[in-house]
């Protein structure tokens, strides 16, 4: 069966179970951070493909990950429980992400990654992340990565659109147009 087919179907059914017991942003939560993990640690997708593995071992898994040794929902629960009983953890990942983009949908949240060459400060976080939301007519989830290659500037990415305003960027650009520049002279 196709994994988008799979994933949209769990994830609807899901959000639809969490929308009528109200607990859509717990369990939200709790998918994010299971999102986070599988991004974070590739072998806990191996784990859960484990055939050795009991569902029980599974089902304590999958909650670590998803709140530590904290206390998961009852709707995260039941939908983990039905997700193995229906041999269906290798989906898990792609109805995380299903459920994660349709719940954003539903709420109106946008989604911004600020990359740059140096930490930023929580003002200016709280500063980019306000004018973005203000833009968007939305509430923003901005995350920030910190990569020195880019050498200065920044990049921002906001749902589908990426702003480039890193220096190494700029300098590939110069360089491309003195290669081309050289080529015409030729």
């Amino acid at each position: 069966m196709d994994i988008g087919i799979v994933s949209m179907r769990y994830a609807k059914a899901l959000i639809e179970y969490a929308k009528g017991t109200g607990a859509e942003d717990r369990v939200y939560h709790e998918l994010r951070m299971l999102e986070r993990s599988f991004r974070k640690h590739p072998d806990l997708r191996e784990a859960l493909d484990n055939p050795i593995l009991k569902i029980k071992e599974k089902f304590a898994l999958i909650c670590t990950a998803a709140v530590g040794n904290g206390e998961v929902s009852r709707e995260f629960s039941r939908f983990i429980t039905l997700m193995l009983r229906n041999r269906r953890e290798y989906y898990l990942q792609y109805i995380c992400l299903t459920y994660l983009d349709l719940y954003r949908k539903l709420k109106h949240i946008g989604v911004g990654k600020l990359i740059t060459s140096v930490p930023v400060s929580r003002e200016v976080w709280e500063r980019i992340r306000n004018s973005a939301s203000t833009l968007l007519h939305a509430q923003m989830e901005l995350q920030t990565e910190v990569d020195p290659s880019i050498e200065g500037g920044f990049i921002f990415d906001i749902n589908d659109f990426r702003l480039d305003a890193s220096i190494a960027t700029q300098l590939k650009r110069v360089k491309q147009q003195f290669i081309d520049k050289n080529r015409r002279i030729v």
